[in-house]
């Protein structure tokens, strides 16, 4: 007999062993994500729906960025009409409102959106002075990237009263030279997912939260937005949304004081 023989596995006994890891890996990887929904399917939101009016103390909706439809806008008051349905990714329209170049901004913010607005910038001439923003949200770091983009094309952002920025979207709005939001819009935030990397949730998931929180409060600063608008969001939970009110937003300059 080979000496050597008996250090081996059999292949049988290895195939098994092999089969037993990719079991035990699934299974990780199906409890991660059961931790991460069972929570909003065993205690969902009891919060009121987002299409309920708001007003100071009552400002926690329930949140669910594929069931946020447009809303109708009035009649000449954005560059170009509302869709009936929000799109899965954002849509990047470049149009003129008022005689200033503008662009609109429509839609969930999916990841990869901002290489490919960084391309649509190289398209546009001339450069756009305004952003209409119309979105429930999306990727964090898309959503970051495309605000350092904006800012440094000096394009000021804005909101009319039918418009909703939600979740990332806020990031965007806070990019602007200059930030209007009209009366009737919904701006409004909550806690994000930064990672996903579900093989390890116990530490990775928290690793991965701190590097975010950490990336948005250097954004915010050098976006000279008071970090403090933050504690809203650290405190509602994914499902739900805090829509801040206009005071508010002034308060943590995320809007601008009109000329």
């Amino acid at each position: 007999m080979n000496p050597g023989a008996t250090s081996r596995w059999p292949a049988g006994r290895m195939l098994r062993w092999i089969f037993g890891s990719q079991l035990i890996f699934a299974a990780v990887l199906l409890g991660s994500d059961l931790m991460r929904v069972l929570p909003q399917l065993a205690f969902p939101s009891t919060a009121p729906a987002i299409t309920r009016p708001f007003g100071p103390g009552d400002q926690t909706r329930r949140y669910d960025p594929a069931r946020i439809d447009p809303r109708p806008a009035k009649p000449g008051s954005r560059p170009i009409p509302t869709t009936t349905d929000m799109p899965s990714r954002l849509e990047f329209v470049d149009t003129v409102w008022n005689d200033e170049p503008t662009i609109t901004l429509t839609g969930q913010i999916a990841p990869g959106d901002s290489e490919r607005f960084a391309e649509f910038l190289t398209t546009v001439d001339p450069v756009p002075t305004q952003a209409f923003l119309n979105s429930p949200g999306g990727s964090v770091q898309d959503a970051l990237a495309m605000g350092r983009q904006m800012r440094g094309a000096g394009i000021a952002t804005r909101m009319t009263a039918t418009d909703v920025c939600l979740s990332a979207c806020p990031y965007i709005l806070a990019s602007g030279t200059t930030r209007t939001v009209e009366d009737g819009a919904m701006v409004g935030v909550h806690q994000h997912y930064f990672g996903e990397n579900t093989a390890l949730p116990a530490f990775m998931a928290v690793e991965d939260i701190q590097r975010g929180q950490g990336e948005v409060m250097v954004y915010l600063s050098e976006m000279d937005i008071d970090p403090l608008i933050m504690r809203h969001a650290l405190v509602t939970p994914p499902d739900e949304i805090y829509l801040l009110t206009s005071d508010e937003m002034k308060t943590y300059r995320l809007t601008t004081p009109s000329d």
